[in-house]
């Protein structure tokens, strides 16, 4: 199950990136609205699969609260993932 999250959240971190650095530049300087709404909703269903998925860690690897909301503040910054992974998550 580590690695599922692990993997999603590499996932959740890539849409994000895509979303901010690919999908708003185009709407705003291009006027191609399109690619928001395609990113934005994948990246929003990751989203909340990344914060159930950081829940069930919580709980399976006993971290401690601060842990789990470091965790949780790691999904709304931009490489924020990568560092959760590195720092948080055991090695598989």
């Amino acid at each position: 199950m580590i690695k599922a999250f692990k993997i999603l959240s590499y996932l959740e971190a890539i849409s994000f990136l895509v979303l901010l650095g690919i999908a708003m530049p185009l709407k705003y300087m291009y006027d191609m609205p399109e690619y928001v709404r395609v990113v934005g909703m994948a990246h929003g269903i990751l989203f909340v699969l990344y914060i159930i998925g950081a829940y069930y860690m919580y709980e399976k690897l006993n971290w401690k609260f601060k842990t789990f909301m470091v965790i949780v503040l790691c999904s709304v910054l931009p490489f924020g993932p990568f560092y959760a992974d590195k720092k948080y998550l055991p090695k598989s």
